[in-house]
């Protein structure tokens, strides 16, 4: 899911019914609610009426972003004009200047269910000739002259439901990673797979469930991502790219009921994040360690950047060596590392592994392969790493000797714990580029 609900920037509009042939329109977020309170609410009604409804078309367009309900299902749109599917919105109305002032104060508010932070699915109608079991349009005005508070209009028709205020407002940037992930990788993006999915499997118990605690994509990960794949009639490669992915989501939507009445919501413990979203100028920790290590490798075969001391924090020197790369490869140079700094990284790594020059080929097999190896993963990386972990071993009584049989089981993990606990780095088990780095370093001492 997109873990931190915000107000996005602008939404798109496909005016008219989800698959009819008609024009998409993207409009700043505050002007398009104004238009569809202009067209569904009346500007006469009590200011109480006015806000209630307000929060709810607010609520229900967050929805629908949040959600990615149409993203999700292969549409380039946020929401329809149909009022059959979504709310009324008409290219170029008029605006109510009453309604304008109570938008322009209200759009960053928005109604969630009681112990959720997920934007709620305010169902509305009129209450006049069309009925529904949410909120009914005419009958806010009869609560209203009653003296009813906006709030208490919204929890007379939605329950135990809560004011989000001040949401922060933001570009609305779509929840797909920009590239498939596979086994090896690890972060948020896989945290979030591995939560729908066992959220799923709930639903469709021949998908395993998996950890989600370390992120990782592991050799289970691979198998329910194979199997949510067969159910669901997706290439079973056990690969996430862009139609997984947001199958994953639609159908994580739909077990949740996210959009319904009736939603399970998002609460705050299954939004929050292990990862950090960016690195940038104050990080610390192994996140940018392993960022240091990957600058370093590309600037020793890129003369134009220049190595950086690896610290573990990212300084004024870690954000030259950002800026200066995302500069060379035509990034915007913030010094800010996001999604696109990030796979472009990598992306370069992984290309200057696969494509060394002559004189360094020899040494291919101490390189960091560019993904974590795990419980589970197996072929002759992990061989190669064993290799050394058992060289290790036979000289240092802190780590066990362990079999070299390109299967990563306990044995090889026991013995990356021992490695992680001399080196002073986080003991998951795992071996990433810090890891990696360490065992080889251990190694080679001992090989000379």
């Amino acid at each position: 899911m997109i873990n931190e609900p915000f107000i996005p920037r602008t939404i798109t509009v496909h005016l008219g019914p989800p698959d009819s042939n008609a024009e998409n329109i993207t409009v700043n977020f505050p002007d398009y609610i104004k238009n569809v309170a202009s067209s569904e609410i009346y500007p006469t009604w009590p200011e109480n009426a006015l806000r209630a409804n307000i929060y709810a078309i607010t609520t229900f367009a967050l929805n629908r972003i949040y959600t990615e309900f149409y993203r999700s299902k292969g549409y380039n749109f946020d929401i329809t004009n149909s009022t059959q599917y979504d709310q009324s919105f008409v290219k170029g109305r008029d605006i109510f200047s009453n309604i304008s002032r109570l938008v322009d104060e209200l759009f960053n508010d928005y109604v969630v269910k009681d112990g959720t932070i997920s934007p709620y699915f305010t169902q509305y109608c009129s209450g006049k000739g069309v009925n529904c079991k949410g909120l009914k349009q005419w009958g806010t005005v009869d609560l209203a002259n009653r003296g009813y508070t906006p709030y208490n209009i919204l929890k007379y028709y939605y329950g135990n439901v809560n004011l989000v205020k001040n949401a922060p407002v933001r570009s609305n940037i779509p929840s797909y990673p920009g590239r498939a992930l596979r086994q090896g990788d690890r972060g948020e993006d896989v945290r979030t797979i591995q939560r729908e999915l066992n959220r799923i499997a709930a639903n469709y118990p021949a998908i395993p469930t998996v950890p989600v605690d370390l992120g990782v994509f592991d050799a289970a990960t691979e198998r329910a991502v194979r199997a949510f794949q067969r159910i669901f009639n997706l290439t079973q490669d056990g690969v996430v790219g862009k139609n997984t992915w947001y199958r994953l989501k639609y159908i994580y939507n739909s077990v949740k009921g996210l959009s319904e009445l009736y939603s399970e919501g998002i609460t705050k413990t299954e939004a929050e994040r292990r990862f950090s979203k960016v690195l940038q100028q104050g990080s610390r920790g192994t996140e940018v360690g392993s960022l240091q290590y990957y600058l370093n490798f590309i600037a020793f075969f890129n003369d134009s950047l220049s190595e950086i001391d690896a610290d573990n924090i990212f300084g004024p020197a870690t954000k030259r060596a950002v800026t200066a790369f995302q500069r060379y490869y035509g990034l915007n140079p913030d010094g800010i590392v996001g999604r696109d700094t990030w796979n472009k990284i990598q992306t370069v790594y992984q290309s200057i592994i696969n494509n060394l020059p002559r004189e360094y080929q020899s040494y291919s097999s101490l390189l960091y392969p560019g993904y974590v190896l795990s419980s589970g993963s197996t072929g002759k990386v992990v061989e190669q790493l064993q290799t050394y972990l058992r060289v290790i071993g036979q000289n240092n009584s802190s780590v066990p000797v362990i079999n070299v049989d390109g299967s990563y089981g306990n044995q090889t993990r026991n013995a990356v714990l021992a490695v992680q606990r001399l080196y002073g780095i986080e003991p998951t088990g795992i071996v990433g580029p810090l890891t990696w780095n360490a065992i080889v370093e251990l190694y080679n001492g001992y090989r000379a």
